[in-house]
């Protein structure tokens, strides 16, 4: 089969083309036969090595297909199924062999392009908006890049509980599509300060919570965004890894702020809650209450210009790689 393999970390040109075997089951595992791989920003950091991997790997943890083989033990997949999944490392590639725990049927409503990019980005959305900062009716929010893949749906999630939205982007472009998923109000961060026109906004009072997936740019003025006992949310470093952080200085001093690094995975640690979120996002998303944007769609041999993309923020929604 064809694979994405880093056999050395660094940047996209390190990603290759290879020939490798189709994996062979484990007893608790099924073999999927990928359709679509979604990118993510946590593939760039595995590919950079600023997240350790054993090398060489297959890059990717995203995906959607068609169960193809079974293992002895497996009970809840079975050949034919439609899946998808995450947080699994090797996405890029034909085929996949999952822990089928991992493993999540697609509903008849949804295509295997949707399912592969609403795995990954709107589970994330749903556990930032639900459970790590559970956002409320009336309440206000700042979402940065949120005309990216996770800040539509994030905005999207938060209109849908009744908030008042704040979003930043980069571009006319990507404000317009900002606006379009029901944000209040959009900054447009290269011709505004955002700090202070948050502060306009909110007639000095500052947000509820900040959803921050860039990190290093965005970090210390976001904290001046937040209302007394207000909720810093970094959940991305998109921009760069943010500086150590003083809690007395950073925190404490600016009103008792709460800062929290949360990850996909720790929210989907159990079959249950996998199940949960998973059921929520996709169901939303048969149902036409949430949209997932699909930016661009590449052949699995162009991951290292799907990488470009991503980095240079010239996407606006999801990027996935067809096998």
């Amino acid at each position: 089969m064809k694979a994405i393999q880093v056999q050395k970390t660094g940047g996209p040109e390190v990603l290759t083309l290879v020939d490798l075997p189709v994996p062979k089951p484990k007893p608790n595992e099924a073999l999927v036969k990928i359709a679509a791989s979604g990118v993510n920003f946590i593939d760039v950091y595995f590919r950079e090595g600023r997240y350790p991997a054993t090398l060489p790997f297959t890059d990717g943890q995203e995906a959607s297909g068609t169960v193809t083989e079974i293992g002895s033990e497996v009970k809840t997949v079975k050949v034919g199924d439609r899946v998808a999944y995450s947080n699994v490392v090797g996405t890029y590639a034909e085929y996949a062999a999952v822990p089928a725990d991992r493993l999540v049927h697609v509903p008849d409503k949804i295509t295997d392009q949707q399912a592969a990019a609403a795995m990954l980005q709107g589970m994330t959305a749903h556990y930032l908006i639900n459970t790590t900062y559970p956002l409320k009716k009336g309440e206000t929010a700042l979402i940065h890049a949120a005309a990216g893949g996770v800040g539509q749906l994030l905005v999207q999630l938060a209109k849908n509980i009744g908030a008042r939205v704040i979003a930043t982007a980069g571009t006319e472009e990507k404000a317009k599509l900002a606006r379009e998923a029901g944000a209040d109000e959009v900054i447009l961060y290269t011709k505004e300060d955002f700090e202070a026109e948050t502060k306009r906004l909110t007639d000095g009072k500052g947000v509820h919570v900040v959803y921050d997936g860039v990190g290093q740019s965005t970090f210390d003025k976001g904290l001046n965004t937040l209302r007394l006992r207000g909720h810093m949310v970094l959940f991305g470093a998109s921009s760069g890894p943010v500086a150590p952080v003083d809690p007395v200085k950073q925190l404490m001093a600016k009103g008792s702020l709460t800062l929290t690094r949360p990850s996909l995975i720790h929210y989907v640690s159990t079959r249950e809650e996998l199940e949960h979120r998973a059921g929520e996002v996709l169901g939303m998303i048969a149902a036409g209450k949430l949209k997932v944007r699909i930016d661009h769609v590449h052949k699995l041999e162009e991951a290292a210009e799907a990488h470009r993309d991503l980095e240079g923020r010239k996407t606006t929604g999801k990027i996935l790689l067809i096998p």
